[in-house]
């Protein structure tokens, strides 16, 4: 049965599927990304999913992408950056390789933009909200990751270069 070589969880802003590209070209692995998933299955932006059919259903739809990802994928695998939100993800997780990209508040924030298409970013305060996503979200990014790495300083190229030093790929 395959298995991810790695898979990559992070808040957003954290450079997942950045890190996943050039992990891919250094490689030569595959790229598999369950946002992607989510939208081919949803035919529909992971934004538009949110907005019409609700965040519950696009954990859902998540959690699918992500049994199947971790099931048929050799590859690289990056995931949503909510999807350690649902304890069944997390237990799916456990026994595979799974790098945390760490990322600070302000280096998220500058790096998202505070971009609309991040749906759980928009609203009045998107500061004390991403604040509020990364205080929910690190315990529980923390208890399923192998490796933690923190992205604020580097860039993506030094990311993945770690990440192929720690992970032996």
């Amino acid at each position: 049965m395959p298995a991810p070589a790695v898979v990559l969880i992070g808040a957003p802003g954290a450079g997942k599927s950045s890190v996943a590209t050039v992990l891919g070209e250094r490689t030569g692995l595959a790229v598999r990304d369950t946002d992607a998933d989510v939208e081919r299955t949803a035919r529909r932006s992971v934004s538009d999913v949110f907005t019409e059919l609700g965040e519950g259903e696009f954990r859902r739809l998540e959690r699918e992408a992500v049994a199947a990802a971790l099931a048929e994928h050799s590859g690289i695998l990056a995931l949503g950056g909510g999807a350690v939100l649902d304890p069944g993800t997390r237990e799916l997780l456990r026994g595979h390789t799974v790098v945390f990209l760490a990322v600070s508040m302000p280096i998220g924030v500058r790096r998202t933009g505070l971009s609309t298409a991040r749906p759980l970013l928009t609203g009045v305060n998107p500061r004390a909200t991403f604040k509020a996503l990364l205080d929910a979200r690190l315990p529980l990014y923390r208890e399923v990751a192998t490796v933690e790495i923190d992205t604020d300083e580097l860039t993506v190229e030094q990311v993945a270069q770690v990440i192929i030093a720690e992970v032996g790929l």
